[in-house]
Parts: C-alpha cells; sequence; structure tokens
C-alpha cells in the first residue's frame, strides 16, 4: 500500500472541509468502501499475531439488554422464546427470536451510520437512502457502492492489534473526577500521558480502545436508575473538535472503539464555546464521513482492564465480525481481545 498522507498532506476535495480523505483509498478507478480498515495490511495482521503469548481471550461485548430503555428512542431488546412442542415440528426443544436497534449495546458504526451535515454525505461522498439502505440478500450492494458493514465479510472481518487506553483506572489512581453522566472530556494529552504510563506505543493499522467507565455505571443497576443517570442526555467522551480528528488521523489507527455512548462528549461544542445539537458532532463526522474510520461504541472493557493489568501489557490481538446482514448500518461487534 502507498503511503497514507498525514492530514496536512491530505488532497483538497472541492467544497469539503480540511481533512476530508475521500479517495485516499480508492484503486482502479472503483470508489472504496472500506476506509481505514484499509490499513490492516496482510503484513499488519502479521505483525498482530505477535501479541499471542499467553493463551487467553477477552469479550468485550455487553450484552445486548444491558440497557433497558436505550436513549434517542431506539428499540431495546425483545427475546422471544418459542417451544417447539407447540409447533408442527412436535419436539421438545427451542427456538427463540431476537429484535433490538443495533446501536442498543456494544456496536459498530458504519461508514453510514452519520454523515458529513453539510454535504449530507457518508464516506467517501456517497449519498444514500432507506430505500438503498434496505436490502434483501439476492438483491444487496453485490457491486460494494454503499460503505456498509457486511462488505467487512469480503476481507474477512477484522483483525488488527488493539491497544487499550484505560482512562478509567487512570483518572482513579489520579484522584481525578470524572463524570462518565455528564460531557466530561478525555483529551489528547490524556490519551498520550496513559498510554506513555502503560508503556503503549502506537503502530498504523491498530485499533485503540478507551476506557471511561460509562457501561460499567450502568450495569447491575435498576432501569430506573439508569433512566437517571441518562436523563440529561449529556456523556463523556473524547474532546470533540478539529485537533483531536487530526490526531487520530495522524496516527493512523484502522478503526476506534470505547464504552461511551457516542465516542466523544455530548453535547458538542461549537467553536465559540457554545453547546451544538447531537447533528453536530464533530469526531462522528470526521472519523465516519470523512475518513472513514469506524467507531465502536458501548464496548465491555471492566474484564479486559483487569486482565490488562493482570498481564501488565496493554496491546493484544482484536478480532471482530458483525452481523452479516445486507445493508448493515450497525452491529454487535463480536469482538475479541486475544493475549
Amino acid at each position: 500500500m502507498a503511503k497514507v498522507p498525514d492530514w496536512d498532506d491530505l488532497p483538497e476535495v472541492k467544497g469539503m472541509p480540511k481533512g476530508c480523505a475521500w479517495g485516499v483509498f480508492d484503486k482502479d478507478g472503483k470508489k472504496d468502501v472500506y476506509g481505514t480498515l484499509n490499513l490492516l495490511t496482510p503484513e499488519i495482521i502479521k505483525s498482530a499475531y505477535s501479541e499471542l503469548k499467553d493463551g487467553v481471550s477477552v469479550s468485550l461485548n455487553w450484552p445486548i439488554g444491558a440497557i433497558e430503555t436505550p436513549g434517542f428512542s431506539r428499540k431495546g431488546l425483545v427475546h422471544k422464546v418459542m417451544s417447539f412442542v407447540d409447533t408442527p415440528l412436535a419436539a421438545h426443544g427451542y427456538d427463540d427470536e431476537i429484535e433490538f436497534n443495533t446501536q442498543c449495546s456494544s456496536q459498530w458504526d458504519s461508514l453510514c451510520h452519520f454523515h458529513h451535515q453539510e454535504s449530507k454525505s457518508g464516506y467517501n461522498g456517497v449519498q444514500t437512502s432507506v430505500e438503498a439502505l434496505t436490502q434483501t440478500y439476492g438483491n444487496e450492494d453485490k457491486d460494494q457502492k454503499l460503505p456498509t458493514l457486511n462488505h467487512w465479510h469480503k476481507r474477512g472481518g477484522l483483525v488488527a492489534r488493539g491497544v487499550f487506553i484505560d482512562f478509567k483506572r487512570y483518572a482513579d489512581e489520579e484522584g481525578r473526577s470524572f463524570n462518565p453522566y455528564n460531557d466530561d472530556k478525555i483529551t489528547v494529552q490524556d490519551i498520550e500521558a496513559i498510554a506513555k504510563k502503560q508503556g503503549v506505543e502506537f503502530k498504523k493499522g491498530d485499533v485503540i480502545i478507551i476506557r471511561s467507565g460509562f457501561t460499567e455505571g450502568l450495569t447491575g443497576v435498576s432501569a430506573q436508575k439508569q433512566g437517571e443517570l441518562m436523563g440529561s442526555h449529556r456523556t463523556c467522551g473524547v474532546t470533540g473538535d478539529e485537533a483531536t480528528a487530526k490526531w487520530f488521523w495522524n496516527k493512523h489507527f484502522a478503526a476506534v472503539a470505547g464504552d461511551m455512548i457516542a465516542f466523544e462528549h455530548i453535547p458538542p461544542k461549537r467553536p465559540d464555546g457554545s453547546e451544538g445539537q447531537v447533528s453536530e458532532l464533530v469526531l462522528h463526522q470526521y472519523f465516519l464521513a470523512l475518513f472513514g474510520m469506524p467507531i465502536g461504541e458501548l464496548w465491555d472493557l471492566k474484564a479486559l482492564s483487569e486482565k490488562c493489568k493482570e498481564l501488565g501489557r496493554y496491546s493484544f490481538l482484536l478480532t471482530s465480525v458483525p452481523l452479516n446482514v445486507p445493508g448493515g448500518i450497525g452491529s454487535p461487534p463480536n469482538a475479541l481481545a486475544v493475549f
């Protein structure tokens, strides 16, 4: 793969802000749908396998029904169990059906999930619709015109080196006050300080995973308590501004993930310091629409924190395979950290 340009060297895209990476990963005249997953070359993946030393794996997937009433009027888990006895099978056994909004628990955001708002465009300039994204098997986007999650299967899912930034442990040890249910911010300076303390060196193609404690505070508490914690519609996250977006691009991560509900803080801050609307989220527009960098949210990171602390290392082999749903916009990550 040719060298990926840093932020300052990205070619200008007419009508788009600085930092737009449309066309960077295009090949042979075909528009790309994978974005920064293109950084996961065979050489990068083989290097990631050097993390396998202990023969231990950790699930990073929060239970799908962990939030009783998801925010933004999204549908929570509905689980229906059926006995074979009550069906034409007339046997002892069970089937089940599940339905849920793919944003209600641990998930990947596809590059169609949140567009650059001014241009109404997703990654690589794609403009789509409910009709185009509602696909059935046999009538799916076989030409790969839309950057949806089902296309990940054509490249074998995601296999990468994961690097863990345990902000929650760092904040606790430093005696730092941090409220996951307010718009408290995790800065680039925090990330760099934690990486240095943990002995983490970032490499091209890494997937950076950040723990804030957001999912842990919602685990094992009543639906009423969850509602109280989430009711302000203010949540912690990585600082959402252009300088932060530039730092993430220049590190050439393949993807980002965290246990936060939006990875970046809500509400967003405008350049003048005033509070913006959800439609003004900065990192979502840069990462998903302009960079083509997938975002993972609401991942379960407590066990990973404990294992990293036990082993004294904060990098590992990461595997993830989203649901193979034609036109998939979001999906449980089915993610494992393997040491």
